[in-house]
């Protein structure tokens, strides 16, 4: 069926639902189960709204999830509204991002309320990627992998509230929130530091924390780093220990020629990402800027 039928088909059924719902408020059908009818209007507007996708009328196919989410928690079906919300959110996803985010948030109270913190931090996740990519408001993103993050937490997947955490201390380096980000790369590396697994991954984040030091102040990075290679004697032998050190030099010998040769060298080997660029160009001007002040 074409596109204009499958709309015209989601129509008729929010037609039929509508009428159930009415139906069930008269005053007959209260003597005679008005329950039954809600449940009956709950399925036809699910169906209405699957109809709605197919046609891809995303904001309809929302709105009909939205219904039966409500008629869910007038029959006290707490999952089924949670889902129907979740469903309503990834409709509107397509079409509006804040009403996608306002039915999450709908469906996280929910999942909250009966203790499911492991789904609603997922679901904060997903409001997170909905204001880092369609919105584009980065603090609001932190603060839903922060929520995430403390959800894991709370249910002892650690590993999970990590990843969200490395979320917020990219975000909060970019932003200039340094000490949150030291705190956070620092607090994960020392528990990757002490994983057969995740051993490796520990010099990543004293890495990324020693950048955030360097920012701030040169010989905060310098401590930082004496610190980070008593604690974990690896980090010593790292390319990322070396160009650290190689940019401390350069900063101490004023030497933009010195600092560009220690970045190429790195690169040449590890392609910089956008953040590691983002941060080193930071480093640059801390070097400039003192070059510039001594003229």
């Amino acid at each position: 069926m074409d596109p204009a039928g499958k709309e015209k088909e989601a129509l008729q059924l929010l037609a039929e639902a509508d009428k159930k719902v009415r139906g069930s408020q008269s005053f007959f059908a209260g003597l005679f189960g008005g329950s039954s009818r809600i449940e009956e209007a709950c399925d036809i507007y699910a169906r209405a709204a699957n109809m709605f996708k197919m046609a891809k009328n995303w904001s309809a196919a929302g709105n009909a999830f939205c219904q039966a989410a409500q008629l869910h928690l007038q029959l006290q079906s707490k999952h089924d509204a949670a889902a129907n919300f979740v469903d309503a959110g990834n409709a509107f996803k397509k079409a509006d991002p804040q009403e996608a985010i306002n039915c999450l948030i709908r469906a996280i109270e929910i999942y909250t309320d009966m203790g499911r913190f492991t789904i609603a931090a997922k679901h904060h996740i997903t409001i997170a990627e909905i204001y880092e990519t369609e919105l584009v408001d980065i603090e609001k993103a932190i603060a839903h992998y922060e929520q995430a993050a403390d959800y894991y937490k709370g249910e002892e997947s650690n590993s999970s509230a990590n990843k969200c955490l490395l979320k917020v201390a990219t975000y909060a380096a970019q932003l200039e929130q340094y000490q949150k980000a030291i705190e956070i790369y620092e607090q994960v590396g020392t528990s990757a530091m002490d994983s057969p697994l995740l051993k490796y991954s520990a010099k990543d984040y004293f890495f990324k924390a020693a950048l955030c030091h360097f920012c701030i102040d040169m010989l905060n990075a310098k401590l930082a780093m004496q610190k980070y290679e008593e604690m974990f004697p690896a980090f010593t032998d790292s390319r990322e220990c070396k160009l650290v050190k190689k940019l401390l030099d350069a900063h101490e010998e004023q030497s933009i020629d010195n600092y560009t040769d220690a970045v190429k060298e790195y690169d040449s080997i590890s392609r910089l990402d956008q953040w590691l660029t983002t941060m080193l160009l930071r480093v640059k001007k801390t070097i400039q800027g003192e070059e510039e002040d001594l003229r």
